[in-house]
């Protein structure tokens, strides 16, 4: 074995041993942890807690629309020539007996649409753990990259100096150099565009987990998929969170409707007021009053606003349905890609394996015949060029697997911490309301819990 051969042989083992320092876990920033992360850390989902108080507060205020009110107004009035101050308290309970149904169709608007927030928020959830997925595959492809280039680096600069000691001693020409310098300066070219983008997947890592990443082992056992494709459209079609919301909406437009024909009907309410007036110096007692009236009023013409109210809701329902059927396509149509990308990525994976074990040989099998001088340098560059793409392949194909795997959870609606058994508490999305029918559960997340703090802060609790 030449010293050239010996040199390229050391350069494979360095190559190799890289690579295998480079699979060993060094850190514990798994796909797990990076989720539990994003979903413990995002502001985007703290923002949309809050507003989710807000569709809450809503149904509160629904509902109080429906009980009696009671007031009471004080009034002092000073007569300047008579040099007497008059002084009237009165209370006042007010009830509203009918409504034609508006006021329980608001309410139950009101619910409807808090529904939907919840549902929205579930899917906002997922939404951030797939972003986590998504840039976790890409800063650990980005690193087995660079790992796979820096390796080629340091093999392609053995090559060179294999062919310059070759040329040395007239076994190789000046074009065998040239063609050695020229793969080494584009190997290093290429080992900057893999490190400037590992850097890049390393800021994306951060605005979706919160933090950025440590040395990453690699996203670790596959997801447990549906059943089967049939299945998984079922969920995608049924069970989905932006489904459910959607379905929600539809019911709170549908109330809307009957809200704005309810405006239509007749509206009856009662009040009951006493009131007592003094008079002073004297403090006498001017006179009480306590009446009891019924109010019947009924809506005759408003210049088309009613029947344009109704027209209008009528319009929103209409379009949330239609909304609802879009939002099944796009589901169905992600999902389809979904597995698709998980059939073309096994499929990749196969063929990279058998792409590398072939390009391997077939490196070997010309390095020995250069050694021999019936291959020039160009031929083995050339086919250390082959091995080095086929492996770079099945990074690729292995880090789209895992994507795909995780797009079919998220079309099907199953990306969600319970589902993923997280290491975090899963927020309570009925928690908050749950505080104002008796019972005061715990709000198992850090945001619920600060969210709190502010309430006792300003005396709502």
């Amino acid at each position: 074995m030449t010293g050239w051969n010996m040199r390229i042989k050391r350069g494979l083992c360095a190559a190799l041993a890289f690579a295998m320092l480079a699979a060993v876990p060094a850190g514990a920033d798994t796909l797990r942890s990076a989720m539990a992360d994003a979903y413990r850390n995002s502001a985007l989902l703290e923002q949309n807690r809050y507003l989710l108080r807000v569709r809450d507060e809503g149904v509160n205020q629904a509902i109080a629309a429906l009980l009696p009110t009671l007031s009471f107004t004080a009034s002092s009035a000073r007569d300047l020539v008579a040099d007497t101050t008059t002084t009237t308290a009165r209370l006042v309970a007010e009830a509203t007996l009918y409504a034609g149904g508006s006021r329980r169709n608001a309410l139950r608007g009101a619910e409807e649409t808090l529904n939907a927030a919840r549902a929205q928020l579930v899917a906002l959830e997922a939404q951030v753990l797939g972003d986590a997925v998504t840039a976790y595959l890409e800063v650990w492809e980005a690193q087995q990259v660079v790992a796979v280039r820096e390796a080629n680096v340091r093999v392609v600069t053995e090559q060179l100096r294999a062919a310059r000691d070759r040329f040395e001693v007239g076994e190789a020409t000046r074009t065998d150099v040239a063609q050695a310098e020229a793969l080494l300066a584009t190997a290093r070219s290429n080992l900057a565009a893999a490190q400037g983008t590992r850097d890049i997947s390393r800021e994306l890592f951060n605005l979706a987990v919160g933090r950025y990443p440590d040395a990453l082992p690699g996203p670790g056992a596959m997801p447990v998929l549906p059943a089967s494709e049939q299945e998984a459209a079922r969920l995608a079609r049924q069970e989905h969170p932006a489904i459910r919301a959607l379905q929600h909406e539809v019911a709170a437009a549908e109330s809307a409707v009957a809200q704005a024909r309810g405006a239509t009907r007749p509206n009856l309410s009662v009040d009951l007021s006493r009131s007592e007036t003094f008079e002073a110096p004297l403090a006498a007692q001017e006179g009480n009053d306590a009446r009891l009236s019924l109010t019947l009023s009924q809506p005759i013409y408003r210049g088309g606003q009613l029947g344009s109210l109704e027209r209008q809701a009528l319009a929103q329902a209409e379009a949330v349905r239609a909304g609802l059927n879009r939002q099944v396509q796009i589901n169905l149509q992600l999902l389809g890609n979904a597995y698709a990308r998980l059939g073309i990525a096994t499929a990749q994976i196969q063929a990279s394996d058998q792409r590398i074990n072939a390009a391997q040989l077939a490196f070997e099998g010309i390095r020995e015949e250069a050694s021999l001088g019936a291959r020039t340098t160009l031929d083995v560059l050339d086919a250390e060029q082959d091995l080095l793409e086929a492996r770079i392949s099945r990074i690729e194909a292995q880090s789209g697997l895992y994507a795909a795997a995780y797009g079919i959870l998220g079309a099907a609606g199953l990306l969600g911490v319970a589902n993923l058994n997280l290491p975090v508490p899963e927020y309570d999305v009925a928690a908050y309301g749950a505080t104002f029918q008796g019972g005061r559960p715990r709000i198992a997340s850090p945001q619920g819990d600060r969210l709190d703090t502010l309430l006792q802060a300003i005396g709502r609790e």
